[in-house]
């Protein structure tokens, strides 16, 4: 599932760096300081990064190119070592290559030597935050961003990563006045689709939808529309609706046919019309495209529910490979294989995993899930229904955390709330996942119909009842 993106998924999401993330921190100096004049594609990546907005791949690698051949010949250009690590990371997130993260980081580090944080380097600090996120190391990203601001505070570019590390670390309220404070500075199509992230977070689908739809049309290139499009496309499947989101992802792909979002949003709303040799065709070309371990977890899942064990195992196995070689890079996988682990048979080494994230202050929704499920998953339902309720409490309406907080609720014998959370789980995505809706129904049907008294009675002292009054066991149920 998409739903759970360790940000949002593993990159905090590839469209929020994309669109907000390194391609903002492109310095107007370049210009001065590099040959004259760039290359075409080289000038149009600068352009787009200028405007805030994400460059075509093609464009990217040759400013990557141009930068590359002019240090060699002028090591001491501070500012082209940050625009090459920021293309770096915008490159390696885009096609999730984490080797150039690494690339990122010497480039960076080598501008930061000719001139230093102190001295005014404020291109090299943001694109270090920008890194850190894409990494999924949050409190770093945070940390550089809110150094900049201090430095700099009219510093627009600072935002858009302050809002990526916000949404990783749980601080909601902090991402959503750093949205606004981008609105008012930059009222760009970047920061409508950053506003319509942070109107999503909050629960505010209506306002989500009409802020994205209002960024696609203030788009200045295919690449932005694509990714703007992408947004709308994951509004719709949140809220259940997987004809318009592939329509959607359709419109996105059209204008960038590699579009790796979009062809694993099109995969699951595939899915979930039933069209399963389609999207395994579209999530073949996702991992073709940007081979994310999330990508991998939802193919396999989809191969699964469909009886194809060898095919699930390979996805399964391709994803755990993925995570480790990431790793090698600085990249914390940590959640989505967590998210693996619960379900596919190592729920408390998933424990351990989360525990050690919710440590490191990354709390975000998605993290709180995942280890309340994982923590149900053995036999800690109690201690798991604070990270359940805060999950589902933020504000974000999600098919998964609803799901998950009903099954809890009814292991510790709260069939009230179980029966509304799985309840809400299907009327808000009747395909969720896979594997889990059919889960979903099969328990919902299990508590059968709420005693007489009205919706709290006999919250916790009914055991539910099968169609024709069976009682329902209780326990945790098999995987």
């Amino acid at each position: 599932m998409k739903t759970v993106k360790t940000r949002n998924a593993l990159f905090a999401g590839v469209c929020v760096m994309a669109l907000g993330g390194a391609a903002l921190v492109w310095g107007p100096g370049l210009l001065d300081d590099g040959p004259q004049p760039l290359p075409g594609p080289a000038a149009r990546a600068m352009t787009a990064a200028h405007a805030g907005a994400p460059a075509s791949l093609p464009d990217l690698a040759v400013l990557i190119g141009d930068r590359e051949t002019w240090l060699r010949e002028h090591p001491e250009d501070d500012a082209s070592w940050a625009v090459l690590g920021a293309a770096y990371t915008e490159r390696g997130s885009r096609i999730a290559q984490a080797a150039d993260f690494g690339r990122a980081e010497r480039a960076l580090r080598k501008s930061l030597a000719v001139l230093p944080a102190k001295r005014g380097n404020v291109d090299a600090q943001l694109a270090l935050g920008a890194l850190a996120n894409a990494r999924g190391d949050y409190a770093q990203g945070r940390a550089w961003a809110e150094r900049v601001r201090k430095q700099k505070p009219k510093r627009w570019a600072a935002y858009p990563v302050l809002i990526d590390a916000y949404n990783g670390l749980g601080d909601y309220a902090k991402a959503h006045k750093a949205a606004e404070a981008l609105q008012k500075a930059r009222p760009t199509a970047a920061a409508l689709d950053l506003a319509a992230q942070s109107f999503r977070d909050r629960g505010w689908r209506e306002d989500a939808d009409a802020t994205a739809i209002e960024a696609a049309a203030h788009a200045g290139s295919p690449v932005q529309k694509a990714a703007c499009l992408y947004r709308l496309g994951e509004l719709a499947w949140e809220r259940g609706e997987p004809a318009e989101a592939a329509a959607q992802y359709t419109a996105a792909l059209r204008l960038v046919p590699a579009h790796g979002p979009s062809l694993a949003g099109r995969a699951r709303a595939l899915g979930a019309q039933g069209r399963a040799a389609e999207a395994f065709r579209d999530y073949r070309a996702a991992l073709a495209a940007a081979p994310l371990p999330e990508y991998a977890l939802e193919a396999g899942e989809l191969y699964e529910a469909e009886g194809l064990d060898r095919d699930a195992a390979r996805q399964y196995e391709a994803l755990r490979a993925r995570v480790t070689e990431a790793g090698s890079f600085g990249v914390n996988g940590e959640v989505v294989l967590a998210r693996y682990e619960t379900d596919h048979g190592a729920p408390r080494s998933a424990v351990r995993r989360l525990r050690t994230q919710w440590t490191k202050g990354h709390r975000s929704m998605e993290v709180a899930d995942a280890l309340a499920w994982a923590l149900y998953r053995t036999g800690e339902a109690q201690e798991a229904l604070p990270y359940a309720k805060r999950a589902t409490e933020e504000g974000r309406r999600s098919a998964v955390f609803s799901y998950h907080r009903g099954v809890i609720e009814r292991a510790l014998g709260e069939y009230g709330a179980a029966r509304r959370h799985l309840a809400e789980a299907l009327r808000t995505n009747p395909s969720f996942s896979p594997l889990l809706a059919p889960k979903a129904r099969e328990a919902l049907a299990a508590l059968g119909d709420p005693p007489p008294g009205g919706p709290g009675a006999g919250s916790r002292s009914s055991p539910g009842l099968r169609p024709g009054g069976a009682p329902r066991a209780m326990g945790v149920p098999p995987a």
